[in-house]
């Protein structure tokens, strides 16, 4: 335990949030809408979380904090106290701000859970949290968000270890190279336009892991997924235009690799395991996928990296 004279600081480990089974859809879904959820949505939704059993998101983000709090603890001597927080479900970020408050806590770094996002899209989480602090007395000087971390060196480390891992065991099997698409999760071209530096961030993401892998041979390709229930135009290639283009180059495996989610959720469980294989089979392609972060050692160091960083400016 720290001291009294330790200066305790909260790390809060921040996601979008998720229902945890169909049944939490329509609460979930009214948070983000505001009460105004688009027709259809909540049914479609449901019937998703309903075919993959619910979503481990809230559970694993919780695992990731604790994992986080142990290393943290072992470094620091316990001047640390990390949390998990969600911008659209229990727990949320204005509770869980309320619970450092008491605790004790003197500063708080808030650590998006997305090595690349765009500044337009993820100001709600800043907002969220500079609004809670304020409401449960800190100052502004003691709250910080750190920013996108798209090439932090344990994060891309442990992307390439996977593929490493993966392709070994593929390409052993199959007798034959296997293709890697790198999936990230949609926008809408307007919101890029506003903030080009998403796209900036995906590549340098891609690029770091490149280097890593030292396979100059590697056949990749870099797509889109979980795009949005609007006609407006979202970014491309999306996955499924470059599945498309494999069926037409013959090729029978495919490692996707996404390199922006860091538990499985959703927009994994469903769009890639059931919607992006049931393409695959369509196409006598055989679906591969990399198991996402989680607590991987590797990511856990890469969040205390962030932490120490933001921590001591």
């Amino acid at each position: 335990m720290p001291s009294k004279q330790t200066k305790l600081v909260g790390v809060v480990l921040m996601t979008y949030g998720s229902a945890n089974t169909h049944e939490h859809v329509a609460a979930y879904m009214q948070h983000i809408y505001k009460d105004k959820v688009p027709v259809g949505v909540i049914e479609d939704f449901a019937e998703r979380y309903r075919v993959v059993n619910g979503s481990p998101l809230v559970r694993i983000t919780a695992d990731q904090a604790s994992a986080l709090q142990t290393q943290l603890d072992s470094a620091t001597s316990g001047s640390y106290v990390v949390r998990s927080a969600m911008l659209h479900s229990a727990p949320f970020i204005e509770d869980v701000v309320g619970e450092l408050r008491t605790a004790g806590v003197t500063k708080i770094v808030g650590i998006i859970l997305s090595p690349q996002f765009s500044s337009f899209i993820m100001e709600g989480y800043r907002t969220t949290m500079q609004k809670a602090a304020t409401l449960h007395g800190f100052m502004e000087s003691q709250v910080i968000v750190a920013e996108p971390w798209p090439a932090e060196p344990h994060f891309v480390k442990m992307l390439a270890n996977r593929i490493t891992e993966s392709l070994t065991m593929l390409e052993k099997e199959s007798g034959a190279a296997v293709p890697v698409v790198f999936t990230t999760h949609s926008l809408p071209e307007r919101v890029v336009a506003k903030d080009p530096s998403y796209l900036d961030q995906l590549t340098e993401t891609i690029d770091g892991v490149l280097a890593e892998l030292r396979m100059p041979n590697l056949e990749w390709y870099a797509a889109y997924q979980s795009a949005g229930h609007t006609p407006e135009p979202w970014l491309k290639p999306d996955l499924t235009d470059i599945l498309a283009k494999l069926r037409e180059k013959k090729q029978k495996n495919v490692l996707i690799v996404p390199i922006q989610f860091l538990a499985d959720h959703l927009e994994i469980l469903y769009d890639l395991d059931i919607a992006g294989r049931e393409q695959c089979d369509e196409y006598g392609i055989a679906y591969n996928r990399v198991q996402l972060a989680n607590t991987d050692p590797l990511f856990i160091k890469a969040l205390q990296a962030i932490a120490l960083t933001y921590s001591s400016n």
